[in-house]
């Protein structure tokens, strides 16, 4: 029923150690009668089954592993019981904030190439991959009866198929409502006991970092009576929550004047308008211009300063100078909080940054918390492309006043 491709004994040890993606260049050969975004069965030079998946017939990712089960048959039941598993999971992690949060992510969830969102009562879809586009239509059925089965009802699914990783895949690039859904492409959702709008045809990601959500929520809890600076602010995720924590003061830095804007209208949707200074900026710039003590807490969250393991060096550099930059700007006892959302920045190269860029300033610090991206984005241990998101909080001392 399903045909076959051939992996390398180089490559199957990796495989048969849980590794969730067959490389095309371990690949000796496939059936001549195999589609692209076809389920595939992949044997080794001994003919012996190893597992099952979706191949590309372009993309340096061969085959995305879904199975290891050579008696699969990937029926309606075989998704929708994926799908099941992941809404369960969400519903118990998410609790109160289920109805904003990542509902698949990918691999994570055994659904590899594709991530659904969920603000409100509008699920938001992106694929990266050819064989989930080949079956789009029937996921897209499966999810909707799975919110079903629970009671609870989908108004519509967006599409957001503008990411650069489907040209590998050979897909167009598009973005808009599936079927004949006629709805705006905003909503406002409630987070942290917070309004904030989000744009999902516009907006970064699927319209919103769902990933910082917890990671807000503990910025709230620590904010009280401090002078925040949140930088690369965006639409003031971070800002907000400090402000709800009860912050002595606010300020938000991006350089992007129409995400700042929309910050300054989050902020009067929750009556903390007078709380937060809105400063458009560049944040290395802005820096420049502060003086130490002038803050209590910093955060830096910025964009992924590397896509690629090519420019890993070039991001170290930038993280490592903007985390100078705060750092030199903290009186002892002063915290840093600072975040990388590059996969290619790995957790223990963040932190001999975070180190290096300490030594360079002459302070020390406290690893108060170490965390990751919230619950709905698990990490899984086969992939370390499910971890990705750094968040480091940092009480920092000054070591003439720490031993003086």
């Amino acid at each position: 029923m399903f045909g076959n491709v051939v992996v390398s004994d180089k490559g199957k040890p990796f495989l048969l150690a849980g590794q969730l993606w067959m490389y095309r260049n371990n690949l000796l050969s496939c059936d001549s009668t195999i589609a692209d975004g076809d389920i595939v069965r992949i044997i080794g030079e001994d003919g012996k089954y190893i597992a099952s998946g979706f191949y590309s017939a372009l993309s340096h990712v061969a085959v995305r592993i879904i199975s290891r089960d050579e008696e699969e048959t990937f029926d309606e039941q075989f998704w929708l019981s994926r799908i099941a598993k992941s809404l369960d999971y969400r519903r118990k992690v998410m609790s109160d904030q289920f109805d904003n949060c990542r509902i698949i992510y990918g691999e994570a969830d055994g659904l590899p190439g594709w991530t659904v969102d969920r603000y409100n009562d509008i699920l938001v879809s992106q694929i990266s991959c050819s064989g989930v586009e080949k079956c789009r239509e029937m996921l897209f059925g499966l999810l909707k009866e799975a919110f079903s089965q629970h009671g609870t009802e989908i108004k519509a699914i967006y599409q957001r198929n503008d990411i650069r990783v489907r040209e590998k895949e050979g897909l167009p690039m598009y973005k808009g409502f599936y079927g004949n859904a006629d709805l705006p492409t905003t909503t406002v959702i409630r987070e942290n006991g917070i309004l904030i709008s989000v744009d999902f045809e516009n907006g970064q990601k699927t319209g919103y970092f769902l990933d910082q959500k917890f990671n807000r929520l503990y910025l709230q809890n620590i904010a009280s009576g401090r002078r925040v600076l949140d930088c690369f602010c965006h639409t003031g995720g971070f800002a907000l929550n400090a402000a709800k924590g009860g912050a002595e003061a606010v300020t938000a830095v991006d350089v992007s004047k129409g995400a700042l804007q929309q910050g300054y209208l989050n902020a009067l949707k929750n009556g903390l308008e007078k709380r937060i200074e809105f400063v458009q900026d560049d944040v290395f710039a802005y820096l420049d211009k502060c003086r130490r003590g002038q803050y209590d807490l910093i955060i830096l969250d910025p964009p992924a300063f590397t896509k690629s393991r090519r420019t890993v060096e070039h991001a170290y550099q930038g993280y490592l100078q903007i985390n100078r930059k705060a750092m030199n700007l903290l009186d002892d006892g002063g915290c840093l909080i600072s975040c990388s959302c590059s996969r290619f920045m790995e957790r223990d190269n963040f932190k001999k940054m975070l180190r290096e860029a300490a030594e360079l300033e002459g302070v020390s610090f406290e690893t108060v918390e170490e965390r990751s991206q919230s619950p709905d984005h698990p990490v899984l241990a086969e992939n370390g492309e499910t971890d990705y998101l750094k968040f480091y909080v940092l009480k920092i001392r000054r070591r003439e006043e720490h031993h003086g």
